[in-house]
């Protein structure tokens, strides 16, 4: 579909203040550079890429079925036009469940959803003394179990705390078969961080939140993140991380990027829902475990986006967290940026920093009810 997008178009090079014209793709950007608060403008900017949403909408993706598509779309609504569709701790049939039902969703997509780009698995290879919201299935993994696990569903991330037993070779094998891992509910020490990262894991899961602290005697994994990591994700919902914390990693990490951790609770009013096979309760924008525990979040991409602006983030920076560094954890290079070339996939924003339209692919999403 044949559109034409002007506004203050944020490309790799800077703002444009101009046209953007695509097919599917982008096929070029015109007009001048401008600085975008020096006019009247809409913001133009790459589409969101979460890779990690456990839910939206009263769904959660490990209640299998048609719980993709009511994710995908839901979170489309408020900008997102990729995501990794993410599990939880769980016995190993709720898994193979799951994972089925977001092949299928992958091979027909839903129109107007987000663009499903795989699975990131957050559980069960993680450490039973970090579950953090995971329900108590945590266990050791194998490289044949990852293999199969594959095979449902196409897995593009996999958490995996690195001090448990064998879990070192693993991250070694996972990263060889070209699959990202990262660090994550672990109780690992800043020796354990270090020695994975050297043996092929690439990022952090929700940084500071579900790993060891840092302490200036025992500086912990997230010690080993801030003196180590390229990249990393954090949730910047302002409740599970302190913005002076996510300050602290701007500044460690150069492509610290913006995930939701979001739960059927998203979208949704207050009131109980399923995390997997938990109930957690959404009341004040937060969303807990019966014994107060953080549980995900009602986080939606675009407001991640006013959150860092609002902490002090220019708005070009604040977009890179939210699309392009993601993409190039990925190794997406067709998404996360406005680029001849690149796919279609674009928010526009008003000058309040709310959504006034989203295209993916250039096909426009409906916004209704967002």
């Amino acid at each position: 579909m044949k559109q034409t997008i002007q506004g203050n178009i944020l490309t790799p090079d800077g703002w444009i203040a101009g046209a953007l014209h695509c097919d599917g793709v982008i096929e070029r950007i015109e007009g001048q550079s401008a600085d975008p608060q020096s006019n009247g403008l809409d913001y133009v900017i790459p589409g969101f890429v979460d890779l990690h949403v456990h839910g939206a909408g009263g769904r959660d993706i490990m209640q299998g079925a048609d719980a993709p598509d009511v994710v995908a779309a839901m979170h489309a609504k408020h900008g997102t036009t990729s995501l990794l569709a993410t599990t939880m701790t769980a016995p190993p049939q709720d898994i193979v469940s799951a994972l089925d039902a977001v092949g299928a969703a992958m091979k027909a997509p839903r129109p107007g959803a987000a663009r499903i780009l795989g699975v990131h698995l957050e559980g069960p290879y993680i450490n039973p003394g970090k579950l953090g919201a995971q329900p108590a299935f945590a266990r050791e993994a194998t490289m044949a179990e990852v293999m199969e696990l594959d095979r449902h569903a196409p897995l593009r991330l996999i958490t995996v705390a690195p001090e448990m037993p064998g879990h070192l070779e693993l991250v070694k094998a996972i990263a060889a078969a070209g699959i990202r891992v990262q660090i994550g509910h672990t109780t690992g020490s800043y020796e354990d961080g270090v020695a994975a990262l050297e043996h092929g894991a690439a990022g952090f899961t929700h940084l500071f939140n579900a790993m060891s602290a840092l302490h200036h005697r025992e500086p912990g994994m997230v010690g080993a993140a801030l003196a180590h990591a390229q990249f990393a994700e954090v949730i910047p919902d302002l409740l599970h991380v302190h913005p002076g914390a996510i300050k602290a990693a701007l500044r460690a990490i150069p492509h610290l990027y913006c995930v939701t951790d979001s739960t059927a609770a998203t979208g949704m009013p207050d009131g109980d829902y399923m995390l997997g096979r938990q109930v957690v309760h959404k009341c004040m924008g937060g969303v807990r475990l019966p014994d107060g525990t953080l549980a995900g979040s009602t986080l939606t991409m675009d407001q991640a986006l006013r959150n860092l602006v609002g902490i002090g983030l220019d708005l070009a920076d604040a977009s890179r967290r939210v699309s392009t560094y993601a993409a190039d954890y990925l190794g997406e290079a067709g998404i996360g940026r406005l680029a001849s070339g690149a796919r279609a996939d674009v928010v526009v924003l008003g000058r309040d920093l709310q959504i006034k339209s989203v295209f993916i692919e250039g096909v426009p999403c409906d916004l209704n009810d967002a």
